[in-house]
């Protein structure tokens, strides 16, 4: 990532303490990929961020998370960043053409929100690590469209793909985003009610053949801890990055513009 994407956080006489990438989660400022700086000083990270990021969503590593958690902060997400390379292991020539199930066809991901909603929302049932924890209508407004209209990671790539079946429904779906520059899943589903086992994992064959095809370095992707679905990346040779926590430092993120920083 260029040094010009990140925000350097300092305190009011200077000092600079930590960096982050600036963004939006949840509704909330977003935090991301926080380092702690060398040099600091005897400024505590953990404080600093209570103190001038209430109401803030951070991602960091798992132990500041944690120490986050001490000081009444809430969690949101532990999870896992992978990365595939398609440079120095390029996906197997099958990859690209591999049939899907039985009955399905591969079309482009260009279809209305409302048309991916019921295998989407489906494949997150109550229970998973990742079901939205809102009604149907603001999981569409909030999760679905968001992702597909490119203002929850980034531009959804020409490598994402749908399965439909012989009425046209969608049955699943694989969603790739650009993510500042990086090819990124934003989400694998399948409707599980509608059989197909193993979709997911054809679907996201097909779609990491195509960004080699493209002449894309790396696909990155994030699981969440405890997904199952870890070992199936893992399996079509992605492999693990950092691992970070995700909280919300209590307050209100209205009672501060957040700590000084520069880019």
């Amino acid at each position: 990532m260029a040094e010009a994407d990140w925000v350097i956080a300092r305190t009011s006489d200077g000092v600079p303490v930590l960096r982050y990438r600036r963004g939006e989660r949840e509704g909330l400022p977003w935090a991301d990929l926080l380092e702690v700086l060398d040099g600091s000083g005897a400024v505590d990270p953990v404080e600093f961020v209570r103190d001038t990021m209430p109401g803030w969503a951070v991602s960091g590593s798992t132990g500041f998370g944690r120490e986050l958690l001490a000081l009444g902060a809430t969690p949101l997400r532990h999870a896992h960043a992978l990365r595939r390379d398609l440079l120095a292991d390029p996906p197997p020539a099958d990859w690209a053409d591999a049939p899907l199930r039985e009955g399905l066809r591969a079309v482009p991901c260009d279809r209305a929100p409302e048309e991916l909603f019921d295998a989407w929302r489906a494949a997150f049932a109550p229970g998973h690590v990742d079901r939205f924890a809102g009604d149907d209508r603001r999981a569409l407004a909030e999760r679905l469209i968001p992702l597909l209209a490119g203002t929850a990671i980034g531009p959804v790539l020409p490598a994402s793909l749908l399965a439909v079946d012989a009425d046209d429904r969608v049955v699943g779906g694989v969603v790739l985003t650009d993510r500042a520059g990086v090819p990124w899943v934003g989400d694998v589903f399948r409707h599980p009610e509608r059989g197909y086992p193993g979709l997911g994992t054809d679907l996201l064959r097909r779609a990491v053949a195509d960004c080699a095809r493209r002449g894309l370095a790396e696909v990155h992707l994030t699981v969440t801890e405890g997904n199952p679905a870890r070992r199936v990346y893992e399996r079509l040779g992605f492999t693990l990055v950092h691992t970070a926590l995700t909280v919300v430092v209590p307050g209100d993120a209205r009672a501060t513009g957040g700590p000084a920083g520069s880019r």
